[in-house]
């Protein structure tokens, strides 16, 4: 049985931050931005040439309509309640992943829970063979979108011929309350073979997201980066210890480096999804150094955060302990996803 942590550092921040707003008389805008990896969101729909018969009426999982929104309204409490401690309106953008197309989207910001905020869209379709892809919500109150594009991870088996296809880069530019922001929303290759001898399609994945931020470094002064996902890597993992070259601690951050809040909490044992009785942590928020700097008057990093309340834990059976997921190879379980979301505060003050 898998040993679970709650996320007691983040609820005791959250705390924090009221009563240091309070004893400093400074006010702050608050932004918060997330992941969530929502575990095979596909539509009942078997589509010709994508890999998707299974979640349809006709496949093993017998995946029909009441299934598929039963998964829309559990995923939809969960991102309602994100960050709502700190801000009514919640995450404001919101990475995803293992999602089928557009219209699953669509048909998830529509739920009743979540359509007040109007989440907008940014999606395009991947060469994955089984058919998922990355996208990004976003609240147009507090983001516009400038630039938009899906970035393709060229990677090869290794006889350097045939390319493996698998989920593109989401590469999402624009302004947050006024401010230069590009998010990167990430699915990198899983571990399929071996951690070891995967670990260089995942490597060839951080190497893109490092391209990029050299390059939008250079052409836009101040700007700021997010590289979000499921990495199928932890914290301390070479793709991102290594190619990315991201701290776990703010005071060993160059200047034009990376910055992984989720090393503290991987170092305490916790984690956002499991495997044989073991925490992961995939699911990672990666931020440029200026995130850091105390001195600038945007936007600060503030604290991250796992969401694992009690009601996503599974109960009982083989998964006891792990995340709530909607189903055990074809069982229907009625859950949520494997893998926990993740999310970020992110501070301005307010002169």
């Amino acid at each position: 049985m898998i040993k679970h942590f709650r996320n007691l550092l983040g609820l005791s921040f959250a705390l924090f931050l009221t009563l240091s707003l309070s004893a400093q008389e400074q006010a702050y805008k608050v932004g918060l931005l997330g992941f969530y990896n929502l575990e095979n969101l596909f539509d009942t729909i078997d589509t010709p040439d994508v890999n998707d018969t299974e979640f349809s009426p006709a496949g093993a999982k017998n995946y029909n309509g009441r299934l598929y929104y039963d998964k829309l309204n559990n995923l939809s409490r969960v991102i309602s309640e994100l960050g709502t401690d700190m801000s009514p309106d919640g995450v404001s953008m919101l990475g995803v992943a293992e999602i089928e197309n557009r219209s699953v989207l669509e048909d998830l910001v529509s739920q009743e829970s979540i359509a007040d905020r109007n989440y907008q869209i940014v999606h395009y379709d991947s060469p994955d063979r089984r058919g998922i892809d990355v996208g990004l919500l976003y609240n147009p109150k507090y983001f516009t979108v400038t630039e938009s594009r899906a970035v393709p991870l060229m990677i090869y088996e290794l006889n350097g011929e045939d390319r493996i296809y698998t989920r593109d880069i989401l590469l999402v530019g624009g302004l947050y309350d006024g401010e230069p922001l590009y998010v990167m929303v990430n699915h990198w290759p899983s571990r399929r073979g071996g951690e070891a001898a995967s670990a260089r399609l995942r490597n060839a994945g951080a190497l893109v997201c490092k391209n990029l931020s050299d390059s939008l470094r250079t052409a836009i002064p101040n700007v700021k980066i997010v590289i979000m996902g499921d990495l199928n890597d932890d914290p301390t993992s070479p793709s991102v210890a290594q190619v990315l070259a991201a701290q776990g601690k703010k005071n060993k951050v160059r200047k034009g480096g990376f910055y992984t809040p989720m090393w503290e909490f991987f170092r305490k044992g916790m984690g956002s999804n499991a495997y044989r009785d073991a925490w992961s942590l995939f699911d990672q928020l990666i931020l440029s150094d200026n995130f850091l700097d105390e001195n600038q008057k945007g936007y600060r990093f503030y604290q991250a955060y796992i969401y694992n309340p009690n009601y996503l834990i599974q109960k009982n059976g083989h998964f006891v302990g792990y995340p709530f997921r909607t189903f055990a190879g074809d069982a229907y379980l009625g859950g949520y996803s494997d893998h926990f979301p993740v999310y970020m505060a992110i501070l301005k003050p307010v002169n």
